[in-house]
């Protein structure tokens, strides 16, 4: 790895912790230079713009949660071990205390939702990604057998991101103590109701 690469790599992974802190929008290359002891020049030489900067930062989230949530999942057994095993890695990624604001994903949603331009793009089609694998795995457990015939993926997959949107919240700004407890009681509820 060049000189070059390993600085945009340390960049990118202080902006990586400072866009779940602060949002993307609070990502700027002055702050971001600051904090790194870097010249604004030489880090507007890795990347031109805060929004490339944002776009970045953006795929190096996609990027960690493949490595960490699905790509380890899809060792497991196809179907509901390979679903259950997507749960507890999302579960590890949303409380994860090296990560201070939480999951990026998160943030960038209620930043980028009503915005338009490219890291809304980006943001877009990863979280489309995402939905698309949750419903690809839910078919494989109603096609194994695990999950009932009558089984509707896209709402199983809309549910299951319902109770990972609420322990951000639960555990974020209410501080609750049991928020990773609750969130999986509500998944075993889930698996149950499809269970045939």
């Amino acid at each position: 790895m060049s000189k070059g690469e390993a600085t945009r790599e340390r960049i990118l992974d202080r902006a990586f912790l400072l866009a779940g802190r602060d949002g993307l929008d609070g990502l700027t290359i002055g702050a971001l230079a600051d904090e790194l002891k870097l010249s604004k020049s030489g880090l507007f030489a890795h990347f031109g713009s805060k929004e490339e900067l944002q776009v970045a930062v953006l795929d190096l989230a996609s990027s960690r949660f493949t490595e960490q949530v699905m790509l380890p999942a899809f060792k497991s057994a196809r179907g509901l071990p390979r679903l259950e095993r997507i749960f507890d890695n999302w579960v590890d990624w949303m409380v994860d205390a090296h990560k201070p604001g939480g999951c990026i994903f998160t943030q960038a949603i209620a930043e980028l939702d009503d915005q338009q331009g490219r890291p809304h793009d980006v943001l877009l089609e990863s979280q489309l990604n995402l939905v698309e694998a949750l419903t690809k795995t839910v078919q494989l457990a109603v096609d194994e057998g695990h999950f009932s015939k009558t089984t509707d993926p896209k709402q199983f997959a809309f549910e299951l991101h319902g109770i990972m949107m609420t322990l951000h919240m639960y555990q974020r700004l209410f501080k609750d103590r049991r928020a990773v407890e609750r969130a999986r009681s509500a998944f075993k509820r889930l698996v149950q109701f499809h269970t045939p």
